[in-house]
């Protein structure tokens, strides 16, 4: 009798909840980051945890992370959550970490979701509990920590970045879930695929959407795209711009506009501002679009993004509407780009690598005597002055090979450009193998 109790209050739980993973080992597509040889799993191995901040999209197992780690650490987890909670809330949990500590010798692990929500005040109010070891603190965020964290608190965590789930990874979720109800998800092979692109990374999101393909299908019934369409406009009310929500369906957008697909992008975008969305934050991010994933492919792009914001600005709603439909129809019919955006990574990736070396010389002015004895500007060649109006000149440290960093694509403008850069190579190489003769 007591077995059936548990096993009915078990099903009563939300399919995510029940296939919470109960180890580390189960917890899919975070190798990178909680896998033996990675920099958390050696924390984890060592038993030794510090503060840190998991940073990744929604349904990435964030929470899941922090729990198994407290368990295997033996520390007591605590979690709150930065939406619900204020400075009241804090002092209690502090003081509950330190009696702990002090009655039972036990640490306590300090769970924060949503961290970026804390202000500066509430987050500088976890300084001297972290430092004195009163908590390790975990905090949970989908914010980028460089702009949402304060300095002071982010130099004393460790940041680990998150994956956002691919379809190998849904695949294995999707067969745990089948294991656990005990039979196939009725539906037909391309809404399987269908399923994992819309969950768009988020692994809690296709459990959910699974559970209510259960819950909706008749007897018999195999489920197809336009099926699985239906049940997710059914469940869009719940919308909250403030949580999940807000983040599957600006993804939505992304997602759309990348693909150039200007019907799926104009609804998605619809969507969000039925749903209460802040304009300005939408226009903000596809603003970010602009310059990211179109880019030097059509420059026009920032310059339609800026104007189209400008014009909300001035209209409001509902007239401005349709500046934030234009913005979005433009987008999606623009050629793509991430030249840029790579060439911006893989330059910073490059700069921290090579650390302070000086510019050479030559190209240093010298308002001094003394700079001017130690070979400032000594050989500068002016680019204007040179044959073809470029010197060839070497503009990168002395000591390090010349580096390839931005790769523009053979679409649009970008066309142009390879065309412009692949000339200047060549040029330089010539005039290169000139000096060197």
């Amino acid at each position: 009798m007591m077995e059936d109790t548990l096993f009915s209050a078990n099903m009563k739980k939300p399919l995510a909840d029940r296939l919470r993973p109960l180890s580390l080992d189960d917890v899919v597509g975070q190798d990178n980051v909680i896998g033996e040889n990675a920099p958390l799993g050696r924390m984890i191995k060592s038993k030794k945890i510090t503060s840190f901040i998991l940073w990744g999209p929604p349904g990435c197992g964030k929470t899941t992370i922090a729990r198994l780690i407290a368990e295997h650490s033996n520390l007591y987890f605590e979690q709150i959550s930065a939406v619900f909670s204020g400075v009241a809330d804090l002092k209690r949990v502090f003081q509950y970490a330190q009696e702990r500590r002090a009655n039972q010798g036990k640490g306590t692990l300090l769970f924060v979701d949503e961290i970026h929500r804390f202000n500066k005040s509430q987050q500088d109010g976890f300084l001297p509990y972290v430092e004195d070891g009163t908590v390790i603190l975990v905090g949970a965020t989908t914010e980028n920590p460089s702009f949402e964290l304060n300095a002071a608190l982010l130099s004393r965590c460790q940041v680990f970045v998150l994956n956002r789930l691919n379809e190998p990874e849904f695949e294995i979720l999707l067969q745990r879930a089948e294991k656990e109800v005990g039979k196939k998800l009725p539906i037909d092979e391309e809404a399987r695929e269908f399923l994992k692109t819309v969950a768009d990374g988020d692994g809690r999101y296709i459990l959910n959407l699974a559970e209510s393909i259960w819950n909706y299908a008749q007897p018999g019934e195999i489920f197809n795209q336009d099926s699985i369409v239906k049940i997710i406009r059914s469940r869009a009310p719940v919308y909250d711009k403030g949580r999940d929500g807000h983040y599957n369906l600006i993804s939505a957008v992304h997602k759309s506009l990348r693909g150039s697909d200007v019907d799926a992008a104009l609804y998605w975008v619809a969507r969000m501002i039925v749903g209460g969305e802040d304009p300005k934050y939408i226009l903000r991010r596809l603003t970010r679009f602009a310059v990211e994933d179109v880019s030097l492919a059509d420059p026009n792009a920032v310059t339609q993004a800026i104007a189209c914001w400008d014009t909300y600005e001035r209209l409001g709603s509902p007239e401005g509407d349709l500046a934030i439909f234009q913005l979005t129809a433009y987008l999606a019919t623009a050629p793509k780009s991430v030249g840029v955006y790579k060439a911006m990574h893989t330059a910073l990736d490059a700069a921290k690598r090579t650390g302070s070396l000086m510019p050479p010389k030559n190209i240093l002015n010298a308002p001094t005597k003394l700079m001017k004895q130690l070979g400032y500007n000594e050989g500068y060649e002016y680019d204007p002055d040179c044959e073809d109006g470029f010197s060839g000149a070497n503009y990168f440290p002395d000591g390090v090979k010349r580096m390839k960093l931005y790769y523009p694509v053979d679409r649009g403008f970008e066309r142009e450009i390879k065309k412009r850069i692949e000339y200047f190579d060549k040029l330089r190489a010539e005039k290169q193998a000139r000096k060197k003769q």
